[in-house]
């Protein structure tokens, strides 16, 4: 096929029974513009990978499959890989469980980049269901959905602090930021194993604003069954909030090489230390004690206390006194 204006990153894994439907959503599209579809079959254990050879060999010019001869082990990874893949001027983004609703999707967001060169990405509404095609009532996921509650234009300041992000990973076209070489992008997979939209996020938000459409133009499948085999599901079991931590500060170290810690940044490092402060205090485990090691480490020594001389009890004691009291000795 010609040049693709336009590449969809289609990652995949044992989503046998909605990879059809995902992939079938994209090849709809009806747009005034080549695009290609880069898919990213991580060496599923189901017939997610026979599903998708057959429906590449109805599309052998625009469908590309990247076949992976072992699970690479972490879900971001597979990203990245897909994404360096790619050749299109914007970048569009699905997994093989979720789909698109609207078949003008792709064109009325590439409308919108080529009519506002200011802004870096675009991203729109969203509709929530379960395994079985129904609208959630399950309180974890629409608390989740919650997250994605934006309208309008969306920067990095709020990024930082609003606890909102612009739009679920299903409605994001972006500028293809990959070709600049701006950043070392290789942290999108060293960040996190499976994180991968805040810190795809971070990239656009650092390099311009991104904006929200009203217009509901894809379907987010929240499945909650471990047993389910997908990234999604076995992700559902983690510690979310201690693999926050770790990722804070990942994302931290990696940002500083850019620009300058700010306010946010060192309220972040004191919530991730007392997060792990508390844990310990009610089960001093080895666990638990590494866990405040690693926040201590880098978010205190370093962030907070800005390399003055201190050590890991003396501020303990600190934390704990402010949480009794109430009161800082800033």
């Amino acid at each position: 096929m010609e040049q693709p204006l336009l590449s969809v990153i289609f990652i995949t894994y044992n989503h046998e029974k909605y990879v059809e439907k995902a992939l079938r959503s994209v090849l709809e599209q009806k747009t005034d513009f080549p695009f290609e579809v880069v898919v990213g079959e991580d060496h599923s254990t189901d017939h997610t990978r026979e599903i998708v050879t057959r429906i590449a060999e109805e599309y052998p010019e625009q469908v590309r499959l990247l076949f992976r001869e072992k699970n690479l082990g972490r879900p971001t990874l597979n990203v990245y890989e897909t994404t360096m893949e790619c050749r299109g001027e914007y970048l569009a983004y699905l997994e093989g469980d979720d789909y698109w609703s609207d078949p003008l999707k792709l064109q009325k967001q590439v409308d919108f980049l080529r009519a506002n060169p200011a802004y870096i990405g675009v991203t729109h509404s969203s509709r929530l269901i379960d395994e079985n095609d129904r609208d959630h009532e399950d309180p974890d996921a629409l608390q989740a959905w919650s997250l994605y509650d934006w309208s309008g234009k969306y920067t990095y300041r709020d990024f930082q602090v609003s606890g909102k992000w612009p739009g679920h990973y299903a409605t994001l076209v972006s500028r293809n930021i990959y070709k600049n070489g701006k950043f070392d992008y290789t942290i999108l997979y060293r960040a996190h194993d499976f994180v991968d939209d805040a810190v795809i996020l971070l990239f656009l938000l650092l390099q311009g604003d991104i904006y929200r459409m009203d217009d509901t133009m894809a379907v987010w499948r929240f499945v909650k069954r471990k047993e389910s085999g997908s990234w999604t599901s076995v992700a559902a079991g983690r510690d979310i909030a201690k693999d926050d931590c770790y990722l804070s500060k990942t994302l931290m170290q990696w940002i500083e090489q850019y620009r300058e810690i700010s306010d946010y940044g060192r309220s972040v490092a004191k919530r991730s230390f007392n997060l792990a402060l508390s844990r310990y205090l009610k089960k001093p485990n080895k666990e638990n004690r590494q866990f405040l090691n690693d926040m201590y480490d880098y978010f205190i020594t370093h962030v907070v206390l800005k390399d003055k001389e201190s050590t890991l009890f003396t501020y303990s004691m600190r934390a704990i006194f402010e949480k009794i009291t109430g009161k800082t000795d800033n």
